[in-house]
Formats: C-alpha cells, structure tokens, sequence
C-alpha cells in the first residue's frame, strides 16, 4: 500500500468525484479525513466504508468557503488523525445564468468556495506539512473551465481559472519544503452537480458530440489520476494540469 501511514484530507468527499477520491486513496492505504458540508449522513456514510476498509478515517462538517472553518478542518485532522500529507481540493459550486444576470451573492459564493476555500485550505495544509517535515502533496480538483469559456458560468469559469494561476505560484513557493501543488481538470464527468445535463437526453447526446470518446466520464477515473499525483511515484511533479476529459478540449479548440 503506497500511502500506508500518510493522512489525506479531502474536500467535498460526501459524494460525486470527492467521495470516488476518498475511497481510492483509501484502498492504497491513507487515513482519511472526509469533509461534508450540511449533510452529515453521507459523510458519515463515506467514513463508515473506508473504516470498513480498515484505514483510519474521520467525517468533519466545514464550509470551506469560510476561513476560519478551512482552517479548522486541517486542525481537526490533526487532532483526529495525527498529520496531514494530503490534501485534495475538490469542494466546488457552481450557478448557471447569464453573465448579464449575475448576482453579487451568486459570485461570492462561488470565489468563496471554489478560489478562496481552496486558497486556505492549502495554506493551512502547507502550514502542517512544514511543521511535521517530509514534503507533501495538494491536489486541486480544477475543470477543463479553468482554461476552456463556459458561458452562463462566468464566476465558475473565473474561479477555475484562478485556482490555475493559484497552483502555479503556490507551488514555486513549496517546492523547496518537497510539497507538490498540481491541477486534476475534469471535463465531463457523471455526479450530482451534472445530473441536470446527463438527465436529459437532449442535453446529454449534444454533450456526447462534443466528447471524441463519445462518452461521459465516471468518478473513479478522475480518482485514478488523484491517486497517482498523490503517489511517491509522482515525486518529480509539480506545477501541472493533468486534463481528464474524453478528449473535450481538444476537439472544442479544433473546431
């Protein structure tokens, strides 16, 4: 098990890609700390299954969104857990309307969660790498968007783009403390947030002709590469975007 011994947080993991995420980097042998937002039934669902796995694992309620509760959710592992390695940014919202409609509380919500709980949960995960030494590893659950528009998801597509950048300075700062920062950027992917797409058949087989693969993605493939980057085998990388997208992207900047 090659993170036997090793501590991940993971944000979002009541459901969707964050929970596929828990679960693999549980079978490879890490604690996990799931977080889960309002709901605690689902955390605690998540929980119960890696424990059955035989790994260590707690379910902390934390709006991400809000400073003093990212932090917390780092101290709670700590405390709980005994360290943190890795660190998993994959809590996300998002609100389809024209930019042209956009609410301020709509923009903040989204930067809250997306851009700013990213921003200190990292922080406060880099923080608590340093204090206990031997490098570590932040992993941002990012989107084709933060390089690909998307339309009617202006404050999405920005808060994407931004954890990009986000990743790209922070990792220069930690490198020299062996903490890698890198990007995993979903395109298509079957979870809850998406339902309303994949509902729909119409929706669903315009979506279908945009994929090269002509398929939507599942949670556990996004969890593979999570799995990887968060690897000793991925020691040498840092600063990247590993897109995951069926291809998407390339067949949208050909046309």
């Amino acid at each position: 098990m090659r993170l036997a011994g090793q501590v991940a947080v993971v944000t979002g993991s009541s459901s969707g890609i964050g929970r596929a995420i828990a679960l693999r980097l549980a079978k490879d042998g890490a604690d996990i700390c799931v977080n889960y937002h309002a709901h605690a039934g689902p955390g605690e669902a998540v929980k119960d299954e890696i424990q059955q796995m035989g790994r260590r694992a707690i379910a902390v309620g934390a709006d991400v969104g809000k400073t003093d509760e990212a932090r917390k959710l780092i101290a709670e592992t700590v405390a709980h857990l005994g360290r943190v390695d890795i660190l998993v940014n994959n809590a996300g919202i998002e609100f389809r309307e024209p930019f042209l409609e956009v609410t301020e509380e709509h923009y903040d919500a989204v930067m809250a969660v997306n851009l700013k709980g990213a921003f200190f949960c990292a922080q406060a995960a880099a923080q608590q790498m340093i204090r206990q030494g031997g490098g570590g590893r932040i992993i941002n659950v990012s989107s084709v968007h933060e390089d690909l528009p998307l339309p009617r998801y202006s404050p999405y597509a920005a808060s994407k783009g931004g954890m990009r950048m986000m990743m790209r300075t922070i990792c220069l700062e930690l490198a020299p403390y062996k903490i890698t920062v890198n990007d995993v950027a979903p395109g298509a992917i079957a979870t809850p947030i998406n339902v309303q797409v994949t509902s729909n058949p119409t929706l669903r087989q315009q979506l279908l002709s945009e994929i090269p693969l002509n398929r939507i993605g599942q949670p556990e493939e996004v969890a593979e590469l999570v799995a990887y980057l968060a690897s000793p085998e991925a020691s040498y990388v840092t600063g990247s975007t590993y897109v995951i997208d069926g291809g998407l992207m390339r067949h949208t900047l050909s046309l």
